[in-house]
């Protein structure tokens, strides 16, 4: 017998369409359907969601929560604590992302992803390995000593570990990575984005053929767009297989640039957000580590002791509310940018983003004012204001 329930509120959004005063049907963790809430069928547990009800958050880069950087501690009980951290914020699918690091954190990573994926860890959508391969040039808050060309193990190893997980995406750079061996990654089904690098707009779109599709933190650590070469700023936003993840907290890019790119960038690949949020998230911390060196929080930011961004201090319905609020974005597009459209950038969109028949059951409860006041995730509440 399925266990049934409805999730009844002022509003839903099932990610094409808001449906009003209606319910979120669901059976054994799979959406069922949307009805009017006159319809829900008699005997079914309700529960209010309130206000809003609209499809879970989907970020595709996350190195930390709840105190902890996946660098620190590269096992299950981290992925976990990290999952976690974001359900408060309305997450309900994160990538775990290990900025550079050496061999032996990157192999332990990998088996405690694997590890993940076969308890099937609430929240645990895979992993996002951010280097070691990328350009000294673009390093950003990656240290140098650890960054190095991609070799045979290290493509045989993520083309091992793809199997057994639901997504695994790295970003690499041209400059450490070569051509065939983006192909054979994304012949794996890997993920590749573009990212930490200095490349040109001409090897930028080379590499698209090959099989790479997205790019990080666009217009962050990457060669930028100019009146004679376009960079990696421009490919991602003028190639239509590009898709690029955006930190969305004023801070890592101007409002104006964000709008610029926004107008000009077209499918079927979409601009979607990512937190790039670091170990503070759900904590009160002041400074951190990574890799040995003092991360400071201040005024938003998180910086290296020279003044380098190194992530964001940022969740996932702050840049939701920044899209809709400061950018102007209708508030669907907004909640679009933070989950259809990065489930489609990692080909999830059969199952995740939507609230539709036969879809995860991942939902976020928010109040007018966009605040999260529940989580569910597979029909299950995770998370209660």
């Amino acid at each position: 017998m399925s266990e049934r329930l409805a999730i009844a509120a002022g509003r839903i959004f099932d990610g094409d369409a808001w449906h009003e005063d209606a319910a979120l049907l669901i059976a054994d963790g799979l959406v069922e359907g949307i009805v009017a809430r006159r319809d829900i069928p008699a005997g079914l547990k309700v529960t209010e969601a309130g206000a809003m009800l609209v499809p879970g958050f989907i970020d595709l880069q996350v190195n930390g929560g709840g105190g902890l950087m996946l660098n620190d501690k590269p096992d299950v009980d981290t992925l976990d604590i990290i999952c976690k951290a974001q359900m408060p914020f309305g997450t309900t699918a994160v990538l775990p992302t290990l900025i550079t690091d050496t061999p032996e954190i990157t192999r332990s990573t990998i088996a405690a992803g694997v590890e993940a994926a076969r308890r099937k860890m609430p929240g645990f959508l895979g992993l996002h390995l951010e280097g070691p391969h990328l350009s000294l040039a673009r390093k950003g808050a990656h240290d140098p000593q650890l960054i190095r060309p991609m070799d045979a193990d290290d493509e045989a190893a993520l083309i091992a570990a793809r199997p057994s997980m639901p997504v695994l995406l790295t970003t690499i750079a041209p400059e450490s990575v070569k051509a065939g061996q983006v192909k054979a990654l994304a012949d794996a089904g890997i993920v590749v984005s573009l990212g930490h690098t200095d490349t040109s707009y001409r090897t930028a779109r080379a590499y698209g053929e090959a099989g790479a599709s997205m790019a990080t933190h666009l217009f962050n650590a990457m060669s930028q767009i100019g009146n004679r070469e376009p960079g990696l700023a421009g490919a991602a936003v003028e190639i239509s297989t590009f898709s690029a993840g955006l930190i969305a907290d004023g801070i890592h890019v101007d409002p104006a640039t964000m709008k610029i790119a926004l107008k000009a960038k077209n499918g079927p690949a979409r601009i979607f957000l990512v937190t790039d949020a670091m170990a503070t998230i759900g904590t009160d911390l002041t400074s951190f580590q990574l890799n040995g060196r003092t991360i400071k929080r201040e005024n938003g930011r998180l910086t290296l002791e020279d003044g380098t961004l190194a992530g964001a201090d940022l969740d996932m319905i702050s840049a939701v509310r920044f899209m809709h609020v400061a950018i102007g974005y209708e508030l669907g597009e907004a909640i679009r940018m933070a989950s259809l459209y990065p489930a489609e950038s990692v080909k999830q969109e059969h199952r995740l983003g939507r609230l539709a028949t036969g879809y995860a059951a991942n939902a976020v409860q928010l109040t007018d004012a966009l605040d999260v006041s529940g989580t569910w995730i597979d029909g299950k509440k995770v998370f209660s204001a």
